[in-house]
C-alpha cells in the first residue's frame, strides 16, 4: 500500500514538502517540532514501538536515571519546573517527553508499531517500505527522509558458544524482563558500563548472589544528585529565570568538561588530573576490600571511554554476596556461565549489560540512492556524514544523532536541537523553491571528514578502544564543543549543498 499524499511540488507554498522521520525519541520528536514552526506541515513520525519515548520508553531496568542534569537534559523550547531531582529517573524523563509531545502537537504525526525496513529513491522521491505486526506494511513516498534512530537503540548481546543453552531467563537491561522475580536468586551481570552501574544497585539487596563480570573497570565518581523540594518548584514557577539560571550554569561546567576531553582548554591536563584523584578518593572511600580496590582500578587514561557517575556503584560490589569476575566470558551454560579459566559460574538469571550498537547508524534499514547505490556500502569503513547529517549522492538525506554528533559530556538534546532546525531550514528552502534535492558536495564532505578526524586524533578518546569506534575510526563522537557544533549549523550554508537528482 502507498501513502496517498499528493506530489510534492517546489515553490507551491503550504504543507510541503513531505517529509518522514523515522524514530520518535528526543531526536526524531523534536525534528518534527522544528519542521512545523518553519511551516512544514506534512509530516509523518515513524515509530518501532507502541509509544514515543526512544531509549526512554525501551530502557525500564532499576534505577535507570540521567547521567546529565534535567535542567539540561530537556528540550530548550519545553523547559520543565517541576522536575523531582537533579539527575531525574527514566519514568520521568518518559513522562516528560509524552507531555511534551503532546502539548506541542505531535503525537497526531506519529505512526507506531510501525518498522522501517528500506528506504529507496525512486524518480526523484523517496519510497520507504515498513513492516507492521512483521508483516509487510505501508509504503510511504517522502520528498525529505529524515533517520533519527539514535545511537543507543539496537542492544547488542554477544555471541557466544551455548547462548541459547541457559535454562533460566536471560535479557538486555535495554529489554527488561518485570515479570522475572528476582528475589533470592543467582543472577549474573555481564558487563559494568553505563546502564550496569545503576541497575546492579538496583537489584542487589534483592538477589542472593551476583556474579558481576567486567571486561574494563570504569572511572566512576560521586554523582552530584539531590532532590527538587516544592520550594525549588515553586521557585522555578514563580521565577522562571531561575531555572534558565540552573540551564546556563550547568551547560557552562559540561563545556568546560567537553573542552578537557577534546583537548582544547588551556587546563586539560589538570582538570584530568583532578578527575582522575576524586575517582581515586572515591574508591577508597568506598570499597573496603583492598583486592576488590585492585580489579575496580582502568587499565587507560581517564577520558578516554565514558566518566561514569554513581554513588551506589562500588558500596554494591562491596557486598558479601556480589562477586567482580574480570576474566572474559567464555561461553554460556545451561546453569550459567564460563569463563576463561574454565570456572563455571552457576546463576539462574542471565542480565547483559552489554551496550548498544552504537557504530551501526542505520539500524538495519537498507538505503539506496537514485543511482543504486547503498549507503551501507559508503558506509562499510566507518559511517561519516556532513555535520553529522548529510552523505553525497542522497538527495534530501538526514540522519539525526548521527555519526559524529555524540558527547563525552554534556547534553546530547542539545546536539538534536541544532540538527533538527538545519533540517528543517533545508526544508523550508525546498519549500521555497530554491532547491528541490540537495545533497553535500563530494568535496565538502571529505573536507569535513578529514578535520573531524584529525581533531579526534588529539581527544582523550584516542587512546584507547571503546564503543566510540568502528575499525580505526571514531565515528560517533564531536571533537568540539557543543556550541561551536550549534554555530557551525545555525544557518544552511548552501554553498556546501548541490542540486542532485
Amino acid at each position: 500500500m502507498t501513502s496517498t499524499t499528493p506530489p510534492f511540488s517546489a515553490g507551491r507554498g503550504g504543507s510541503g514538502p513531505r517529509v518522514v522521520v523515522v524514530g520518535a525519541g528526543f531526536g526524531g520528536l523534536g525534528t518534527a517540532r522544528a519542521l512545523l514552526r518553519r511551516g512544514i506541515t506534512d509530516v509523518t513520525v515513524l515509530e518501532r514501538a507502541d509509544s514515543v519515548g526512544g531509549v526512554w520508553r525501551d530502557n525500564t531496568y532499576p534505577n535507570a536515571a540521567c547521567d546529565v542534569p534535567s535542567p539540561l537534559y530537556s528540550w530548550s523550547w519545553a523547559p520543565n519546573p517541576r522536575w523531582g531531582r537533579r539527575y531525574s529517573v527514566q519514568p520521568e524523563i518518559l513522562d516528560y517527553i509524552e507531555r511534551t509531545a503532546r502539548e506541542e502537537g505531535l503525537l497526531p504525526l506519529v505512526r507506531t508499531g510501525t518498522s522501517v525496513t528500506a528506504a529507496e529513491r525512486v524518480d526523484g522521491a523517496w519510497r520507504v517500505s515498513t513492516t507492521v505486526g512483521g508483516q509487510p506494511g505501508p509504503t510511504y513516498d517522502a520528498d525529505v527522509l529524515v533517520l533519527a534512530t539514535g545511537q543507543l537503540s539496537e542492544p547488542v548481546v554477544p555471541r557466544l558458544p551455548g547462548l541459547e543453552d541457559f535454562e533460566g531467563p536471560a535479557f538486555h537491561s535495554a529489554q527488561w524482563r518485570h515479570d522475572v522475580d528476582l528475589t533470592g536468586k543467582r543472577v549474573a551481570v555481564v558487563g559494568t558500563g553505563a546502564s550496569a552501574i545503576q541497575l546492579v544497585p538496583g537489584i542487589v539487596d534483592r538477589v542472593g548472589a551476583m556474579t558481576v563480570f567486567q571486561r574494563s573497570a570504569a572511572y566512576v565518581v560521586p554523582k552530584p544528585d539531590r532532590v527538587y523540594s516544592e520550594r525549588h518548584h515553586r521557585l522555578f514557577e514563580k521565577r522562571p529565570a531561575t531555572l534558565g539560571f540552573e540551564r546556563r550554569f550547568v551547560y557552562w561546567l559540561s563545556e568546560r568538561f567537553n573542552g578537557a576531553l577534546v583537548g582544547t582548554s588551556p587546563v586539560t591536563g589538570p582538570f584530568l588530573a583532578l578527575a582522575r584523584q576524586v575517582w581515586r578518593l572515591h574508591l577508597r572511600r568506598q570499597v573496603s576490600d583492598p583486592a576488590l580496590r585492585r580489579k575496580l582500578v582502568p587499565d587507560y587514561p581517564i577520558g578516554c571511554k565514558r566518566l561514569l557517575f554513581s554513588n551506589e556503584w562500588y558500596p554494591a560490589l562491596d557486598r558479601p554476596h556480589v562477586d567482580v569476575v574480570t576474566s572474559p566470558v567464555a561461553s554460556v551454560e545451561p546453569h550459567g556461565v564460563r569463563d576463561e579459566t574454565g570456572r563455571l559460574h552457576e546463576a539462574d538469571v542471565i542480565i547483559w549489560g552489554t551496550g548498544f550498537a552504537a557504530t551501526d547508524f542505520l539500524r538495519g534499514i537498507d538505503v539506496v540512492s537514485e543511482d543504486g547505490t547503498r549507503l551501507a556500502d559508503v558506509w562499510a569503513e566507518g559511517a561519516r556524514a556532513h555535520l553529522g547529517l548529510t552523505v553525497p549522492g542522497f538527495a534530501n538525506f538526514f540522519t539525526i544523532y548521527g555519526p559524529n554528533t555524540n558527547l563525552g559530556g554534556s547534553s546530547i538534546v542539545g546536539m538534536l536541537e541544532a540538527q533538527a532546525d538545519y533540517v528543517a531550514q533545508v526544508a523550508a528552502g525546498i519549500r521555497d523553491g530554491r532547491h528541490r534535492a540537495v545533497a553535500p558536495r563530494p568535496e565538502v564532505w571529505d573536507a569535513y571528514d578529514r578535520e573531524v578526524q584529525q581533531r579526534l586524533g588529539g581527544t582523550a578518546w584516542a587512546g584507547c578502544d571503546s564503543w566510540y569506534t568502528d575499525g580505526r575510526r571514531i565515528t560517533t563522537n564531536w571533537p568540539g564543543l557543543v556550541q561551536e557544533y550549534r554555530d557551525r549549523l545555525a544557518t544552511v550554508d548552501w554553498d556546501d549543498l548541490e542540486e542532485v537528482s
